[in-house]
């Protein structure tokens, strides 16, 4: 299985392993640890990688289905030797990822037949959301594209405020109403000034209430059905960020949050501080939701494109 080849160039690489690198040193230390002594992949040391796997937040059912794939793979081969159960691990966590379509893309891009590209950005406070928001600007800014960020979340001034931050220092426009604005009005006058603009993205900020769904599902509707006055078909990407230093409790936000709203893509924050980086692996998995973007790293360039290999290769190499 040739599954790994250079994709990314090297300095989006170093970023990519420094920013995974609390996440590998643990599960690789735990690994060596499950293997000292032992010559060949027995049930002791897949019993021993099944509680590594399920430690690093990986999430159970995730784990089975690698175990699984291990575990045919020693029947296949009769005698593999734990020095490559490193490789296989990567082999087949590339594998079993690789039967979902996320993960493919290596470039920050939208469709070119959607103009104005709207994305509707969803998730709980604190978990880097403006930031991400900010981040995406940056980068489609860099590619050439007019950005116009739209300030719906009129819950917290200080949201408004933070995202205004981010505006001014990517250097794009953003549309803003005084705190307890409706937030459907906010994000009808970001696609109009959008629109009138000639931008190519716009970028909608939510709030993150997630305490009573009802509330959030029946804003969320409003807000989505008072954009399509503006653009059709609008929006076009319902993006949620989750902070992957939160491991399992990332998993029961993407439920609550999917169960609320319809989410098209996921953005995983937060993995360079974290030893929970598997969580990536569990939600790509699981949630058949494309988990589109990584934050590994504070910097403004440390938003990255999710592509599984180069990440499947940095967590195991």
């Amino acid at each position: 299985m040739s599954f790994f080849k250079k994709i990314f160039s090297s300095e989006k690489k170093e970023t990519l392993d420094k920013g995974l690198e609390k996440s590998k040193s643990s599960f690789l230390g735990k690994l060596s640890k499950a293997v000292a002594g032992k010559s060949k992949v027995d049930d002791e040391v897949l019993d021993n990688l099944e509680e590594i796997l399920v430690s690093s937040d990986v999430g159970v059912s995730t784990t089975l289905r690698i175990i699984e794939r291990i575990e045919a793979r020693v029947a296949k081969d009769k005698y593999l030797g734990t020095d490559e159960l490193n490789k296989i691990l990567r082999e087949e966590i590339a594998g079993l990822l690789s039967e979902t379509n996320s993960g493919e893309e290596t470039e920050f891009s939208v469709p070119i037949n959607k103009k104005p590209y709207v994305l509707m950005v969803v998730g709980v406070n604190g978990v880097g959301k403006t930031t991400t928001i900010g981040k995406l600007a940056y980068q489609f800014k860099k590619k050439g594209l007019k950005v116009v960020l739209g300030a719906a979340d009129t819950f917290r001034a200080a949201a408004i405020d933070q995202l205004q931050v981010w505006a001014d220092r990517v250097e794009v426009p953003m549309v803003r109403q005084d705190m307890g604005s409706d937030p459907a009005s906010v994000a009808f006058d970001a696609l109009q000034s959008g629109v009138n603009q000639n931008a190519d993205v716009i970028i909608i900020d939510t709030a993150g209430r997630l305490h009573n769904k009802v509330n959030l599902m029946n804003e969320l509707t409003k807000v989505k059905r008072v954009m399509q006055k503006v653009v059709g078909d609008a929006p076009h990407d319902v993006l949620l960020v989750l902070d992957g230093s939160t491991g399992q409790n990332a998993f029961e936000q993407a439920k609550q949050f999917t169960a609320a709203t319809e989410v098209t893509s996921l953005a995983v924050t937060k993995l360079d501080g974290t030893a929970k980086g598997g969580v990536v692996i569990g939600i790509s998995d699981q949630f058949k939701i494309p988990v589109k973007y990584i934050g590994v790293g504070e910097g403004i360039e440390d938003l990255q494109v999710f592509n599984k290999y180069e990440f499947v290769d940095s967590f195991f190499k």
